[in-house]
């Protein structure tokens, strides 16, 4: 395994490598196809190995007019939160508005968005899971949540082919879908199918990671509906520069 991917969950690792098997038959083709995978979900996003003692000491560190600037530096180091920096003062105040005060959130596959709790409008006695499968990611999250004095874990989950029970008021699903389907095409439908929550928000970006945005918002907006066809969700939509969001209700 490559360095970049040792951080990664191992039964997640050698339950995709399995999946992989049934389509390839050389152990050249699967390992490149495993690979292939990893870097379409994982390593896309990133800018090299995380400094995350750097952040941890700089988290532990901040004064509490210091605690943004802090996480927005970490937030910018993944580019799925990067591209929400610009937006993030006004995004959950936008998207939380009307819903109930939640007791309880849980952010799947969350990679750094929990280091937007701070501009989250909770209590900070909130309970906050983070769900992930990148064992580095997941132990810096549970010491950046204690750094921060936020209720919240963090802990290894394979959302793809062996999702947990999925329970929360509150749970975030920000830009992941496209990501998990990468994995498995019906991984999208079945957690949408599983999850019990009052307020459910589903994100689709709506440029690549190049910056072209040709047709994304549309083909995620077409996508998303043929998701969600059928099932009881009630289904508001928001449109931000760089993020297309879904707020769903049981019905």
């Amino acid at each position: 395994m490559a360095p970049k991917y040792r951080m990664l969950d191992p039964a997640f690792v050698h339950t995709l490598a399995a999946c992989e098997a049934t389509k390839h038959g050389r152990t050249k083709e699967l390992v490149k196809a495993v690979k292939r995978k990893l870097h379409q979900v994982v390593a896309a996003y990133g800018d090299g190995p995380p400094p995350y003692e750097d952040w941890l000491a700089c988290l532990r560190a901040a004064s509490t007019d210091q605690i943004k600037p802090v996480c927005t530096r970490i937030l910018a180091a993944h580019a799925s939160t990067r591209e929400r920096l610009s937006e993030l003062d006004g995004f959950y105040a936008t998207l939380l508005d009307g819903v109930s005060a939640p007791n309880s959130v849980l952010d799947l596959a969350c990679g750094l968005n929990p280091m937007t709790r701070p501009w989250m409008p909770l209590p900070t006695a909130t309970s906050y899971t983070a769900l992930d499968v990148d064992t580095a990611a997941v132990r810096f999250l549970n010491l950046a949540f204690q750094a921060l004095g936020y209720a919240g874990t963090a802990d290894i989950a394979d959302l793809a082919f062996a999702p947990p029970v999925l329970r929360a008021d509150l749970v975030l699903l920000l830009k992941a879908v496209p990501c998990l389907e990468q994995l498995d095409k019906t991984a999208g439908r079945r957690l949408l199918e599983t999850i019990q929550a009052n307020c459910v928000l589903v994100s689709y970006p709506v440029a690549s990671l190049g910056g072209r945005r040709k047709g994304m918002a549309d083909f995620y907006d077409r996508h998303f509906q043929a998701l969600v066809a059928g099932l009881p969700w009630r289904v508001e939509r928001f449109t931000f520069y760089s993020e297309l969001v879904f707020r769903l209700h049981p019905e």
